[in-house]
């Protein structure tokens, strides 16, 4: 299978018109006519994926978050950025990303079937027609009410996340939230309005958190990585049940940072 028939695949999952104007999504590097026969799948590029990608023999490296980002003026080894692409270059590896796009479709469901969310809505809605309405993040229902410091548990669990950082009263029994993968901070006057008694996102700051706390919205800080490294399983499931023939591998890529 050709990079272009994977490429084919991945926007009928999550077409790139549902990303964000700010976002760059899609084919970053490579020969889109190149044979796939292995792939990896990680949250991020680093030097160690696009490592673990040649010691594997990897030909197509998919990732959640860009690569590159900003507009790149010169590609030489004086940067990490640069090396990365000359390696995928030397090593004739082509290179994939779905952030936004993915965050829309594929990550909210993801992250709120985590949960078991009932009566879903859209958080942040990015589009919508006469047919349907898509965005960011999902509001719902738990199964049942809990208190703060257990949900806090349940979200540990479900993500497989060591730790997370709870604001607000542990005691406080809550039933609607709202759940964000990666950076939330935004979400928060969405959650407000939509009535939401927790939102659980990552990346939240100090006085984000002390503000929203005072108007009534509890918080639950997973990480950015914590929710987002689920784009790994749920690709590689994707790829076995839609690209067979391929071999998919998870990256070992960790967390950074450790609670010390």
């Amino acid at each position: 299978m050709t990079c272009e028939e994977i490429l084919e695949k991945l926007e009928q999952l999550s077409p790139s018109s549902f990303a964000m104007d700010w976002d760059n999504s899609g084919f970053l590097v490579g020969d889109r006519k190149k044979e796939v026969r292995r792939v990896l799948i990680a949250v991020d590029a680093t030097k160690d994926v696009v490592r673990e990608a040649i010691d594997q023999n990897v030909d197509f490296i998919l990732t959640h978050h860009p690569m590159i980002f900003k507009p790149v003026k010169r590609v030489t080894k004086d940067d990490v950025l640069g090396e990365k692409i000359m390696l995928l270059c030397e090593h004739g590896i082509g290179y994939c990303c779905m952030h936004t796009n993915f965050d829309v479709m594929g990550m909210a469901d993801a992250v709120a079937d985590e949960l078991s969310l009932q009566k879903r809505d859209v958080l942040e809605v990015t589009f919508e027609d006469d047919i349907s309405k898509e965005g960011l993040g999902r509001i719902g229902n738990l199964p049942r009410e809990m208190s703060l410091r257990e949900l806090a548990s349940v979200v540990k669990m479900k993500f497989h996340i060591p730790n997370v950082i709870l604001y607000g009263d542990g005691d406080r029994i809550v039933e609607k939230v709202a759940v964000c993968g990666g950076s939330g901070k935004s979400m928060i006057p969405y959650a407000q309005k939509a009535g939401c008694q927790v939102l659980i996102t990552g990346d939240l700051d100090y006085h984000s958190c002390l503000d929203a706390m005072q108007d009534g919205l509890s918080l639950i800080d997973a990480g950015h990585f914590g929710i987002e490294k689920i784009f790994i399983p749920y690709m590689k499931d994707f790829f076995e049940k839609e690209l067979k023939g391929i071999t998919v591998l998870a990256s070992k890529q960790e967390q950074i940072g450790t609670v010390v």
